[in-house]
């Protein structure tokens, strides 16, 4: 769609506001509106002036002003505003020079994207990811200096089964027993079927919606793979719809990865396949029916797979899901039907065209953007490096013997394993000012000061519960 296409769509669709969004840096869409008179063919290059230093990791105040400019092509109505409102995804930009801005996370898709073209490799990256989330009726925190808690309640809840709810009909799957039963045990068929046809009608193709493993509402629906760039853009998209449905029934979605003790977390299992003139490169006569290159792709998964967390798994949160001997796939090893794998290879079809990775350690709770950039850029360092994935794992895991478990390496087991092995294997990213120093080591900052330092200093609940009789 070109500028004066988004003109005359918005004469056709009598819109009367136009919302300006983008990508904060640590992965919270923003946005601001502006009536539509101010939108003109000559806004898509003068851009809309805003204050960079409020936004969460970019500029100091002494260098605030920025640019965003409105993407033409990312051009939709909002679903849920009361005014027609006409959406636009920006590129930020330096007010003087014009330059993408590096910290700009949408940049760093778009600077993903041009190496894997420029590199030979392929011409298009597609990923699918599979964003689990959580519906929740009720939720109450607060993390005060002298007090802290956290309440989290759903009529799915098993812990609910003897509420009195005048009456209580029961019907409350069990921990890790909700997938995937069929009303009146899953209450939320209608609600996510209301998310899966408002994404269709903004564009996104969905393949499946269903409820997932744990009780309280956990659900899946899952967006056909896209280019990857797009797919950034589809998937803020994703979590905007998600959150305003759940909004306007009265409940809340989150994204937040392990939000119940002893049920399963939340994760992103996102699926990459590099093509090239209309073909894939991952379908050959190797493992599992995959080429050489795919091999090579997981190679440099599972080399980096530490370092990537960082940006795939990028919360204290995280790593409550991300815990061996549990569901959550931890083990460095890949597998061509083995869940608890880091990297999977789908059997559901046998067509070529189907082939692709599955890498199962990411969260939503992650930057699109960022993490699909940078699993994108250890597959091809894989590639380009011909790095050899070993041998797949095809045992079940826990039935390992523990001399035999103790061989196979492990995801990190905190953010902040995950911030030290991104200082020390970082390379992969730089490659063609994809990454730039300066935004690794603004995200290592960001994280440790922000995140990181505020959990580690805090007591924690349960310590009462462990210590306080000491």
């Amino acid at each position: 769609m070109t500028p004066k296409q988004v003109l005359e769509m918005a004469k056709e669709k009598s819109v009367k506001v136009v919302d300006i969004r983008f990508m904060d840096f640590p992965g919270v869409w923003q946005h601001f509106s502006v009536p539509l008179h101010e939108l003109e063919e000559s806004s898509f290059e003068d851009g809309f002036g805003f204050d960079g230093s409020s936004i969460r990791g970019w500029q100091p105040i002494n260098a605030s002003d920025m640019l965003v400019l409105p993407d033409p092509v990312t051009a939709k109505m909002d679903p849920f505003f009361e005014a027609p409102t006409l959406v636009m995804i920006g590129n930020i930009v330096d007010p003087l020079t014009k330059e993408p801005y590096s910290r700009d996370p949408r940049y760093i898709a778009q600077k993903a994207e041009a190496f894997l073209k420029n590199s030979g490799i392929g011409d298009t990256a597609f990923i699918g990811p599979e964003a689990e989330f959580f519906i929740f009726d009720d939720v109450r925190f607060e993390s005060a200096r002298n007090g802290a808690f956290y309440e989290i309640d759903s009529e799915e809840g098993i812990w609910n089964s003897g509420r009195d709810e005048t009456p209580n009909l029961g019907y409350k799957p069990r921990h890790k027993e909700g997938y995937f039963p069929v009303p009146p045990m899953d209450k939320f068929q209608d609600l996510r079927s209301e998310m899966m046809l408002i994404l269709e009608q903004l564009g996104i193709d969905i393949e499946c919606q269903h409820h997932e493993v744990a009780t309280a509402g956990q659900a899946e629906i899952d967006m056909r793979f896209k280019p990857l760039l797009e797919m950034g853009d589809q998937l803020v998209w994703f979590k905007y719809v998600l959150k305003n449905v759940a909004y306007r029934s009265g409940r809340t979605v989150t994204f937040m990865p392990k939000p119940l003790f002893e049920d399963n977390g939340s994760g992103m299992h996102t699926h990459i396949s590099i093509w090239k003139d209309g073909k894939t490169l991952f379908a050959g006569d190797k493992y599992a029916g995959v080429s050489q290159e795919a091999l090579y792709g997981i190679g440099g998964i599972l080399k980096h797979c530490r370092a990537l967390c960082a940006f795939t798994n990028p919360t204290t949160n995280s790593y409550k899901r991300l815990v061996p001997g549990f569901e959550a796939p931890v083990n460095l090893a890949y597998s061509s039907r083995n869940r608890s794998a880091a990297i999977r290879i789908p059997m559901y079809s046998s067509s070529p065209k189907a082939k692709r990775i599955e890498f199962r350690t990411p969260d939503p709770s992650c930057n699109g953007y960022l993490a699909f950039s940078a699993i994108l850029m250890a597959v091809i360092d894989g590639i380009e490096n011909k790095i050899d994935p070993g041998q797949p794992l095809d045992k079940n895991i826990y039935d390992l013997p523990p001399e035999e478990l103790a061989e196979i390496p492990s995801a990190p087991g905190s953010l902040e394993e995950a911030l030290a092995a991104l200082v020390e294997d970082n390379e992969f990213l730089l490659k063609g000012d994809v990454f730039t120093e300066d935004v690794i080591r603004k995200w290592i900052e960001y994280k440790t000061e922000n995140e990181i330092n505020p959990v580690r200093l805090r007591p924690h609940p349960h310590e009462f519960f462990l210590y306080y009789d000491i």
